[in-house]
């Protein structure tokens, strides 16, 4: 791997690392003005707000400028999310905000890799940043939990500014400043990525005829025999998973009596799984193996479901460890042939602001649905089979899809994994 890519990876981390702690330290803010259960729920389609209504512009933008420059923009917005939340903004507002950022930020994030790296090293490429953002999940979520929790919380708090009152009373107010920090930390790392060289391409002087453009580029991945399946797969993929983070959190609470700063730990332990699935794939898949692992999937839903059933953390533990395994090894080789495919057909970025439109309008649209549900009152147990069976039928159905495609396109898509197996061996 080049130099540059490990800056990458230490820039990646920390700003990954911030958001997976801020959303339980925003969990914590929301409980403690005894705010009701969908307004905790609906932190998740907050987040993806802003990655669906920019998804036109953001694509464009991170192809026009240096993605290093990119980068560090976003995290700035980022910043900004933070102090909106501690001073006054009701953390839902601030949380989308931190959403805005976050949508800016991935465009540039996995584009760069295109354009650094050869495709003979995108699956191992994405094997790692997968691992290490995963890693940040697991890290992020246990930091959160910490910082708002009975032993750091009152440390946090005994730091005070002479003749300044600063406002910050509560445990998750401290732990948000204290994670504007790490994302400071990560803005230093996006100051050291290198140029790549790739040249850039300028945005239009109209910048609404983005919008034909972005659904030009959407139609194009879709219509793609690859791209369509890998599309439908990370898209049911990280729409599922971006609402079980919270889900995991209610099922934790109900099942197991636990309270954030424990349940936050089970969250940590899908994300170990994950983080390990995610290596294996990057060290045994190549691209034109990728579609291979849609069956995984099919059982990843079955096994969501027997969730239900389990009341001890000993027995969850390992189960949610190989559940984030089957994950991990489904979603590494799907989401590098996704790049390849939509780096041939359109630019790194625009194919990336693509899959994040669908893969954020799916966790929108589910996140949206189970905040509703929250507050009609349908318990997280009901929540998780309706996941459970909602991720076996679709990847059912995308696997009769694939089959379909392979009888009645063989030869195009045959040239199409001879195109990603050449790129895979030949770089």
């Amino acid at each position: 791997m080049k130099r540059g890519f490990f800056t990458i990876m230490a820039a990646q981390f920390f700003s990954s690392l911030a958001d997976n702690a801020l959303f339980v330290g925003a969990v914590q803010l929301l409980r403690g003005a005894d705010a009701p259960e969908w307004q905790q729920a609906a932190l998740v389609p907050m987040f993806a707000l802003f990655y669906v209504v920019l998804a036109p512009f953001v694509g464009a933008y991170a192809d026009a400028f240096p993605k290093g420059r990119v980068m560090l923009i976003s995290n700035g917005i980022k910043i900004v999310g933070c102090l909106l939340m501690l001073f006054g903004s009701h953390p839902l507002m601030a949380y989308a905000i931190v959403g805005l950022g976050a949508a800016a930020y991935s465009p540039a994030k996995y584009g760069i890799l295109t354009e650094l790296l050869p495709a003979s090293q995108l699956v191992k490429a994405n094997g790692w940043i997968e691992g290490l953002t995963i890693a940040s999940i697991i890290l992020g979520v246990l930091l959160g939990g910490q910082l708002v929790g009975p032993h750091v919380a009152p440390f946090l708090l005994s730091f005070d500014l002479p003749f300044i009152d600063t406002g910050i009373d509560t445990p998750p107010e401290a732990a948000i400043c204290a994670l504007i920090l790490v994302y400071l930390a990560a803005a230093w790392f996006n100051t050291r990525i290198p140029r790549t060289g790739v040249t850039m391409r300028p945005l239009p002087q109209r910048i609404v005829s983005l919008l034909p453009d972005f659904w030009s580029c959407n139609t194009l991945l879709w219509k793609d025999r690859l791209g369509q399946i890998s599309l439908a797969t990370t898209t049911l993929f990280w729409g599922v998973s971006g609402n079980l983070r919270y889900i995991v959190l209610a099922w934790a609470s109900v099942a197991l009596g636990y309270g954030v700063t424990q349940a936050s730990s089970l969250v940590g332990v899908v994300a170990v799984g994950t983080a390990l699935g995610a290596v294996v794939a990057s060290m045994r898949m190549r691209l034109d193996m990728a579609t291979r692992v849609i069956p995984l999937g099919i059982v990843m839903g079955l096994l969501v479901i027997l969730l239900n059933v389990i009341t001890n953390v000993w027995v969850a533990a390992p189960f949610l460890v190989l559940l984030g395994a089957l994950g991990g090894f489904l979603v590494v080789p799907m989401n590098a042939l996704l790049q390849h495919r939509g780096h041939n057909l359109m630019g790194a970025g625009r194919s990336i602001a693509v899959q994040n439109f669908n893969e954020q309008a799916c966790i929108l649209m589910l996140g949206g649905l189970y905040s509703v549900s929250t507050g009609m009152g349908v318990s997280a147990f009901a929540a998780i089979s309706a996941f459970g069976l909602l991720v076996a039928g679709c990847m059912w159905l995308i696997k009769r899809w694939h089959d379909h495609n392979a009888r009645e396109h063989g030869e195009e898509l045959a040239h199409l994994l001879d195109i990603a197996r050449n790129d895979d061996l030949h770089g």
